[in-house]
């Protein structure tokens, strides 16, 4: 397992204490990316609470941000903290990677900090990707790491969406559109029709080798209208979490009308092999997390309820995004030589 620069891959930074479900399955996920990927992985935590971890190492770590916790306040007070440490162990240079279920402001905050912000950059931003059926995803992003942003942050935001999509997901020249209520430029806040402009000014197409596709509406994210869409980290962080909110509804519908009398429970044994793909592609254990673009360094962050399953999806990202140093795209990008 090799890095960017051809050197032996080092190993992935996994915060053992962050999730709901931490440290049990935070721990199993670990061990089993080590055996599926065959990727190195370093344990951040407490050791005494840390059982069964197959040998690997553990980065010791005496505090825990609680997933309730004001994150900036934490990240300052919680020098010893599993984040605060792992976000240390890549800025030290002892990991490639961070990955966390934990405290996704803590998350934040901790990279930015200790890793620092890739230069020219002005504000980080998560980078979610949101299942499209039958196509690769759609990257939202910011998905909530700012709740107030301006024009010029947005259109960086595109740009590096932009590359993202490239190097996650494969697409040569991103669609990159604008979360709107109405297709027309003349629609929406100033935010959006200020920002709008300089998007289609194209100068920034340069860099980022993409094109604007104008705007898009909520009921576009799971269509392939766009391959990115850009907003701020408020509107971003209500779309999913209304996205995430309507499918949960959905699929506890369905299980109810499948449940509902003799024919409907045989109707369903019929349909169920049909729709596990759909749920597969829908569920958000395989998505393998949100990453925060913009900082100096990959951190990888994963859903607060992460199973094993979930984590080895995240570290499977981590891998790829270290692999194709995707911070070194987007600091080209940002600041071409």
């Amino acid at each position: 397992m090799t890095d960017a620069s051809t050197g032996p891959m080092l190993p992935i930074a996994v915060d053992a204490m962050g999730g709901d479900k931490a440290p049990g399955e935070i721990v199993a996920g670990a061990l089993r990316a080590v055996d599926e990927l065959g990727v190195p992985v370093v344990l951040v935590g407490r050791p005494e609470e840390l059982t069964d971890t197959g040998g690997l190492e553990v980065i010791p770590a005496s505090e825990v941000i609680a997933m309730d916790a004001d994150a900036a306040a934490s990240v300052r007070r919680m020098k010893d903290s599993s984040l605060v440490r792992a976000a240390e162990a890549v800025r030290d240079g002892r990991a490639s990677a961070m990955v966390s279920a934990g405290n996704t402001g803590a998350t934040m905050a901790s990279a930015l900090l200790r890793m620092g912000r890739i230069k020219g950059v002005q504000r980080p931003a998560i980078a979610t990707p949101i299942p499209v059926l039958g196509s690769t995803p759609t990257v939202l992003l910011d998905a909530g790491a700012n709740a107030e942003c301006s024009p010029e942050w947005l259109v960086q935001f595109a740009q590096m969406g932009a590359v993202y999509a490239r190097e996650r997901f494969g697409v040569a020249e991103p669609r990159v559109a604008l979360l709107s209520i109405g297709e027309e430029p003349t629609k929406g806040s100033p935010l959006v029709k200020e920002t709008h402009a300089l998007l289609a000014e194209g100068e920034w197409l340069a860099t980022a080798g993409a094109t604007f596709a104008g705007n898009v509406e909520g009921r576009d994210l799971m269509t392939d209208a766009a391959d990115v869409v850009v907003t701020d980290g408020f509107t971003g962080n209500v779309a999913l979490k209304t996205l995430e909110g309507g499918l949960e509804a959905i699929v506890a519908g369905l299980l109810a009308a499948f449940d509902s009398s003799d024919e409907a429970r045989e109707a369903s044994a019929a349909l169920w092999p049909a729709l596990v793909p759909l749920h597969q592609q829908l569920d958000p254990e395989n998505t393998g997390g949100a990453m925060l673009l913009g900082v100096d360094g990959v951190c990888i962050i994963s859903h607060g309820s992460s199973s094993a399953t979930a984590v080895v999806n995240a570290v499977r990202v981590a891998r790829d995004m270290v692999q194709g140093d995707v911070v070194g795209h987007l600091a080209r990008t940002i600041r071409p030589a």
